[in-house]
């Protein structure tokens, strides 16, 4: 444990906001603005420019405030279980199809959790798949296979 009166991260992390927020602020600035009933083409970029300055200042400020830091423990299992779900499943989706690459993803990543038991997995996993099967296939009509050509029989 270690007494900062300057986290150096975020520091930089504010400081990099706020020179692109600025940046992109006298870049939108050359466009017409307008008002908020009648927008500019230069309107939203310098309401967004606007936003990403306030947000890397509340960063600095933070920066500036004095805290105990301490590194925690990497989170291992989290990382084991979460980050492989998606790339699983764009490697899978095309062959096994949208339902079981969703299912199988839904039941892997949810073991990130150390108190996750199977039962509750597989229906966390299965309501995953009803509602993104309905949303997206049914709700959204996209087109994509529910079963893919590997589960042809």
């Amino acid at each position: 444990m270690k007494l900062s009166l300057l986290d150096n991260s975020n520091a930089i992390c504010g400081l990099i906001l706020i020179v692109f927020g600025a940046a992109f602020a006298i870049q939108s600035l050359g466009l017409e603005i307008g008002d908020a009933l009648r927008m500019g083409p230069g309107y939203l970029p310098l309401v967004l420019a606007l936003v990403l300055i306030f947000l890397g200042s509340l960063i600095l400020i933070n920066a500036f405030r004095s805290s105990w830091l301490q590194a925690g423990q990497l989170a291992w299992r989290g990382m084991l279980f979460v980050l492989p779900a998606p790339i699983f499943f764009g490697l899978t989706v095309r062959g096994l199809g949208f339902v079981p690459a969703t299912f199988i993803c839904s039941l892997y990543a949810a073991f990130a959790s150390e108190r996750m038991r199977p039962v509750t997995a597989l229906l966390l996993a299965l309501g995953i798949t009803i509602f993104s099967t309905a949303l997206f296939s049914y709700g959204l009509s996209l087109p994509f296979e529910r079963f893919g050509p590997w589960l042809a029989w």
